[in-house]
Formats: C-alpha cells, sequence, structure tokens
C-alpha cells in the first residue's frame, strides 16, 4: 500500500461551517496543536484579513495563504483549519493531500446565512461580512458555494455540520480521521503489527514489550477522552492495576476502576449488572470509555458491558494472557455466557484500539502461558503453513518467552485474525474457519461448568478431535494429522479428557453458535494449512471420535 502521513487533519469548507472552533477542539481531544491559516497569515503580516483585501488586494492574500499552508503543512499532530478558498489554489489542494487527512465540513447555504449573520449581529467586534454585503446575500452564497464543490469532494471526509454542535462536529472529524488513517500504513508507530477494518470500524492493533506505559497517550491520539474505566480480574488488577491507573491520569484522564473474581464463571450477566451499577453510580457518560485490562474473559465482559450500556460506550483492550492477545482481543466478538452455553447472550462490538504488551507474558502462571499456544497453533493449521513450519522450528525459545521469537509469533497470528475480521465482521462466511477445534471445545467446557479445562486446553483437545474427524472422514492425511497431535503435545497441551460426560458434551455442541438449520457447521482441515466447512457430518462418528477423546488417558 502506498504511504501516505496521516499525523495532520485539514479541514477545508466554506466560510462559517466551523473550520476555526473545530480545529480547536480536535487539536484539544487528540492533544495535538491547532493552527488556522487565517491566524497566521495576519501574525505573518501584521494586519487583518480585511485590511490585506482593501490595501493590497486578492491575489496578494492568496500569496500569503499559499505561504502559510505550506508552513502548516511541515507540522506534524496538527489540526489545520484553512480559509474557504484556499483549495482554489492547485499549489494548496498538492500539498493538502500529501501531508495529512483533509476532511470537508459542509453547510447548507441557508445555514451559512444564518451563521454569518448570527455573528455579525452577536460579536463584541461586528464586522459587516463581504458575503453580507449588497442585495441578496443568500443567493451570492449559493453561488460561491456551488462554484467550489468540485474542489471540495477532494476531501477524504465529509462531516454535515448544520444541526450539529462543534462537540459533535469534532467527534465525527476524529472518527473520519481514524477510518481513513486506518487504510494507510503509518510508517511512525514502530508497534504497529496491523489494524483492523471493518464496515464499521477501524482500528489499530499494537504488538510489543512494555507498552502498558504508552496506554494514555494511545488513546489520546486515537481521540478519546472523558473518564476511564478500567475493569479488570483480582489477580490482574493486582499485578497491572496501580500501574495503568497511574499511565492514564498522566495522559490526562479521570480514572474509576470495577474489579472482578478470575474465571469464566465471572463472565455472567449477573457481573454485568454489577458493573452497570457501577457505571450509573459514576454517572458515566457516552464519550467516557471502558478499558479492559485481563484475559479473554474480562475482554468479553468489560466488551458487552461497552456495547450495551448507553447504546455503545467506546471502549479497547489491554490483553494480558496469549489466549486474549492472539484471539479474544481482537474481532469485537463480546458476550456473557449462559449457564446452557457460553457466549450465547452477546454482540460483535469493536473495540477503538488493542495494546499488547509482551512483558505481561511474564507473569502469567504456567499453565495459562501454555494454554495460550493452543490458538497460535490453530492459526498455523488453518492457514499459515509457514507459522505452523516456525512454531514447530522455534518451540523451546517460545515456552521460554524469547521476545523476539514471541513477538514474531503473536504479531502474525493478529494479523492472520485481523485480516480474517477485516473480512468478514459478523462471522456469516470464511471468519467462521477461526473456530478450528471450538465446537468441541466449548462442548467441553461447559459440561464442566468451565471449571475443569482452560479455553486453551479445551482447543487442543478440540483440535485433536477435528483432526480425528478430518480423518475418518478421509479429509486429512494421516503425517498432517500427526504433525498437529506432535506440536501440541510438545507445547504440553492435553489431546485428551478422561472422565468427562459424553452426553453433555454433545449436548452443549447443539447449541453452540455454529449451528445453522440444527446441523453444526464443523471446521475441519484438508491438510496443514488448509480448511474446510462441513454441515453433513453423520452424528455417529462425531459421537465415535468424542468418545475417543474422552477414553484416552
Amino acid at each position: 500500500m502506498t504511504e501516505r502521513r496521516v499525523d495532520n487533519i485539514f479541514l477545508i469548507g466554506f466560510s462559517a461551517t466551523g473550520k476555526s472552533l473545530v480545529a480547536r477542539e480536535v487539536a484539544n481531544r487528540l492533544n495535538w496543536s491547532p493552527i488556522d491559516s487565517d491566524d497566521e497569515i495576519a501574525k505573518a503580516s501584521g494586519k487583518t484579513i480585511p485590511e490585506i483585501f482593501e490595501q493590497q488586494g486578492e491575489s496578494a492574500f492568496r500569496e500569503l495563504e499559499r505561504q502559510a499552508i505550506a508552513k502548516a503543512c511541515q507540522q506534524k499532530q496538527a489540526v489545520i483549519a484553512t480559509g474557504g478558498g484556499a483549495i482554489l489554489d492547485p499549489v494548496n489542494r498538492s500539498l493538502l493531500i500529501e501531508s495529512g487527512v483533509v476532511i470537508c465540513l459542509e453547510a447548507k447555504a441557508e445555514t451559512i446565512y444564518h451563521r454569518l449573520l448570527e455573528d455579525t449581529v452577536y460579536s463584541s467586534n461586528p464586522v459587516v461580512r463581504p458575503l453580507l454585503s449588497g442585495n441578496k446575500p443568500l443567493e451570492r452564497i449559493e453561488q460561491l458555494k456551488s462554484s467550489r464543490q468540485s474542489y471540495y469532494a477532494m476531501a477524504d471526509w465529509t462531516v454535515h455540520t448544520d444541526n450539529l454542535a462543534v462537540s459533535e462536529v469534532a467527534e465525527e472529524v476524529i472518527r473520519g480521521w481514524r477510518c481513513v488513517s486506518c487504510y494507510w500504513e503509518d510508517k511512525s508507530q514502530p508497534d504497529l503489527a496491523c489494524k483492523v477494518r471493518t464496515a464499521t470500524e477501524c482500528y489499530p492493533i499494537y504488538v510489543g514489550w512494555g507498552l502498558l506505559d504508552t496506554l494514555g497517550e494511545k488513546m489520546r491520539q486515537l481521540g478519546l477522552s472523558g473518564v476511564a474505566n478500567l475493569i479488570g480480574d483480582e489477580t490482574v488488577f493486582s499485578i497491572y492495576g496501580n500501574r495503568v491507573i497511574k499511565v492514564l491520569e498522566g495522559a490526562g484522564f479521570k480514572v474509576n476502576s470495577f474489579v472482578v473474581p478470575p474465571g469464566e464463571m465471572t463472565k455472567s450477566m449477573d457481573y454485568a449488572v454489577r458493573i452497570y451499577d457501577f457505571l450509573v453510580e459514576h454517572r458515566v457518560e457516552r464519550d467516557d470509555v471502558v478499558v479492559a485490562l485481563g484475559g479473554g474473559m474480562v475482554g468479553d465482559l468489560a466488551g458487552f458491558v461497552a456495547a450495551t450500556f448507553l447504546r455503545g460506550l467506546p471502549w479497547l483492550q489491554v490483553p494480558t494472557s496469549l489466549v486474549a492477545m492472539v484471539d479474544a482481543s481482537i474481532g469485537g466478538k463480546v458476550a456473557v455466557n449462559h449457564p446452557r452455553g457460553k457466549n450465547l447472550i452477546g454482540a460483535f462490538y469493536q473495540p477503538r484500539l488493542v495494546l499488547i504488551d509482551i512483558q505481561t507474558l511474564t507473569t502469567l502462571s504456567q499453565r495459562e502461558l501454555t494454554s495460550g499456544w493452543a490458538e497460535v497453533i490453530k492459526y498455523g493449521l488453518i492457514l499459515d503453513t509457514k507459522l505452523f513450519s516456525f512454531l514447530e522450528a522455534n518451540v523451546d525459545k517460545l515456552v521460554k518467552l524469547a521476545p523476539d521469537v514471541v513477538s514474531k509469533a503473536i504479531t502474525r497470528s493478529a494479523s492472520i485474525k485481523a485480516r480474517l475480521v477485516s473480512e468478514d465482521e459478523k462471522e456469516r462466511g470464511r471468519r467462521i474457519i477461526l473456530n478450528y477445534g471450538h465446537t468441541i471445545a466449548h462442548g467441553l467446557e461447559s459440561a464442566t461448568r468451565y471449571e475443569r479445562f482452560l479455553h486453551g486446553e479445551a482447543v487442543a483437545i478440540g483440535m485433536t478431535g477435528a483432526a480425528r474427524l478430518s480423518q475418518r472422514l478421509e479429509l486429512l492425511p494421516a503425517e498432517a494429522a500427526r504433525r498437529q497431535q506432535e506440536l501440541i503435545c510438545r507445547f504440553g497441551l492435553p489431546v485428551s479428557c478422561p472422565g468427562v460426560d459424553v452426553t453433555a458434551v454433545l449436548r452443549a455442541m447443539e447449541l453452540d453458535k455454529k449451528v445453522e438449520g440444527r446441523e453444526i457447521r464443523w471446521v475441519l482441515l484438508d491438510d496443514i494449512g488448509k480448511v474446510t466447512v462441513k454441515k453433513d457430518v453423520p452424528r455417529e462418528v462425531v459421537s465415535t471420535v468424542i468418545e475417543s477423546l474422552l477414553k484416552d488417558s
């Protein structure tokens, strides 16, 4: 993809569309610098804009404007409000396109007329605006605006400001900037691993060592503001809670925190309601932010609350477990469990960013860390033979958390997940292949009341079952099945689950979200890196495979 700068925002548009006020508001939210080209011209010349026009003429003004814009384009992290006629100059247009994201503030001619009139009547130092002088000012505005409309069409994004407050326009400008900039590589962010680009959202995924200390800064860069509502479990919060609070406060956020017990049983409507009560008590508003700090359970629960409180709060993921880093934190699947099935009550609601600090893996228990490798192995099995071979060659380094090797594995896994989510946000198509091993895994978790297996352990067993099912259907070569099981075992993950009730597992599987027309859509393998989806798998074959998993020792 061609590189383009996204570290400036240029506001273009007709007079009285609010460019100067909005530029200051957006700059304040992003912690950037506001620049008004007319103000810069006045400072450089020592004259007001009307004086320049009267004494030197329009051509002199346009030359000063060209110089002011050229200077502004050299800035970084600036929000630049341009004059209404600046885009008439082809030199200016080229500079704006090359130097940042261009956003047009639009308004109807009638709105512009009334705004200019109010500005003249209620100003403490009224100046007769040229557009209001003479006869038929509204007609003059309409004609001039129409003549410039083709130039305003150069914008990357347009915000109609007629019925919006300045704060609302600023919010739309930031949303537009995020959506546009998400489609361009930003070389100034070395920790940027990949981006998720869906029809509804665009957000970055950062991967690196020690990134927790950059959280507040990255939130501000995305235009997040208000109160940060930090949600974590007791275990993670005891290690990282105070550190994250200080980081957020250092970036100017007020912080509220809510701590829940660890474990999958916490991911319930009961705890969702407790968090709702907490947010109501603290009078949380729609511009405030939910920060999920912890593993997949916390991300699912906090994301579910964010999706449903006040019809949606901005939220972000700070995963601290390997499973969450490579899977649960990416893609916006948020949910709570029902007693009869996992994640049955939920939504698709994308976060604003995912920040993966690999260093947090050093405080995981060995069992939690081991569990996470199942999801990484899954990506190699379903889509990436090179990743699978990389895992086979680097097991020892990965289990010892060698930073460079772990970073490569997590970045590649996150990129695969991001690509699939971008293609299929609501899991109506290809994204279903991410569920390889998960149908059996969710059945095991539900049948054992989420008390016996960690998620990755259940997925490892589920993948073993899916491979056996693939073999029985004569899809998967024996050598590929052997390599899968060998790699799972080398990471210390289980491949069987003796003592579990077969009937309970089968019953839970039939409630799985991947059931369609009362038939389970099975994600199976043709080979390593090659996946297929089948619905017509005989129940007796499934039962035989499940029984083989439950009997192995």
